[in-house]
């Protein structure tokens, strides 16, 4: 049984016997419930009075039915709201630790007049206590769409953003609890490198309306909406003719020495003379090479189905390949029926003896579209060529073109000039 007495210092104690309680303050404001309730008015002068005991003192209001405050052996204080609700009894907190007795008393208010509408607090805490995390989250969109519905690439890249990044910044929050705020922060937060920060916001937002399909997230509630990309610098760096020349002669002299796998230096070559991505030609098998139509014909790329047509340097590359039995890779790798990987490092080592230490494998690609402007075919050609689904993306190399007026400028010019008998500086310049 809880007893509780009033000290001559104005504070209250439990575990003293009853009677003197009763006698001293008296049988209205003393209720013998389970443990023992103090029925008192909570306010500060209230908590102030109360030192900790043994057991844990709970005190009910006089006023605010419902309301109740209970103070812990260690000291700490937890203002809560007793009700019933569908014939069951409940409890709920309200208001963090540290809050006055009046503000625990307003949320008080507001939480019974909830109560009254209908709603239960204790099964929404209990609901929210066992809410999924984005941990959860990221799990489910990589088994159930990543894995079934992206290319291997891509769902490779999002799980290294969701294990690196993504998890530990945010892994532990409730997918209900994220703001727009704590996106932009995120977001910001990688500005440094924007590209990486893109992707970060476009697969937290993909996630986000995948929670909101899934019943995790109240519809039209994605805390990525709203957020501007950060403006990414594109790369269109491409080699001269002089540095081609440079890395085709650090090619031969690898294959020569046997420094480099005589598989890495294939693959380069293949994308000099291809324009194709790297992974499409690490990956591609001896069955997709059609030479009476003279392609590379791939089933899946990352626009889907794609043909690359093979020039004549290309073709001889490939009759120059060693096939391996038991693998049907075009550029095999280590370990049996395998493609090869490691070719990073390779190029590493090429391109430092070419001197040519800030391109990409990527900007092979570049090159040979570049190459393509530049001696006057199309960009729809070009696009074809590169296997582009969007104009736009073969647009970026229109600048190597001649302009159209301009060339035709020079052709009515030279027509005139010659029927004029008329010879310019440059073409006397030329003949001296």
């Amino acid at each position: 049984m809880c007893r509780i007495c009033e000290f001559a210092d104005g504070t209250y104690h439990v575990d003293i016997i009853v009677d003197i309680f009763l006698a001293t303050i008296g049988k209205d404001i003393f209720s013998h419930h389970r443990g023992g309730y103090m029925i008192a008015k909570i306010n500060k002068s209230l908590v102030n009075s109360l030192k900790p005991s043994d057991r844990d003192i709970k005190v009910r209001d006089t006023e605010l039915s419902g309301f109740e405050l209970k103070i812990t052996p260690a000291g700490k204080l937890v203002y809560r709201v007793d009700y019933r609700i569908n014939g069951q009894r409940r409890c709920v907190t309200v208001g963090k630790p540290g809050i006055t007795p009046d503000q625990a008393r307003s949320m008080a208010a507001q939480t019974l007049q909830a109560i009254a509408a209908g709603e239960d607090p204790a099964e929404t805490v209990a609901q929210a206590k066992h809410a999924l995390s984005i941990t959860d989250l990221a799990e489910r969109y990589l088994a159930e769409h990543a894995v079934a519905k992206k290319k291997p690439r891509s769902t490779h890249e999002d799980t290294r953003l969701i294990k690196m990044v993504i998890n530990p910044e945010i892994g532990k929050r409730k997918i209900a609890d994220i703001s727009r705020a704590d996106m932009a922060k995120l977001h910001h937060k990688y500005l440094a490198t924007p590209y990486q920060a893109n992707r970060i916001l476009a697969l937290l937002r993909k996630m986000m309306n995948l929670a909101e399909t899934w019943g995790l997230r109240p519809m039209n509630t994605n805390p990525c909406t709203h957020i501007e990309k950060f403006k990414e610098q594109k790369r269109h760096r491409f080699l001269s003719d002089e540095e081609l020349s440079r890395l085709a002669t650090a090619l031969k002299e690898a294959e020569d020495s046997g420094e480099e796998p005589v598989q890495a230096l294939s693959a380069i070559r293949l994308l000099i003379f291809t324009g194709a991505r790297l992974n499409e030609i690490l990956t591609a098998k001896w069955q997709y090479v059609k030479r009476a139509r003279g392609v590379l014909e791939l089933p899946d790329s990352k626009t889907g189905f794609k043909q690359i047509p093979i020039s004549e340097p290309a073709m001889e590359i490939l009759d120059g390949i060693t096939v391996v039995e038991g693998n049907d890779y075009i550029i095999p790798g280590r370990k049996h029926g395998g493609h090869y990987i490691g070719i990073q490092d390779v190029w590493e080592r090429i391109r430092e003896k070419a001197e040519i230490k800030d391109v990409r494998l990527h900007d092979l690609r570049h090159t040979f579209a570049s190459t393509g402007a530049s001696s006057g075919i199309g960009l729809p050609i070009i696009g074809g060529l590169l296997g582009h689904m969007s104009q736009a993306t073969t647009q970026r190399y229109a600048h190597l073109q001649d302009d159209p007026l301009h060339r035709a400028s020079k052709i009515i010019g030279k027509r005139i000039s010659k029927a004029m008998g008329i010879e310019s500086k440059r073409q006397q310049r030329r003949s001296n």
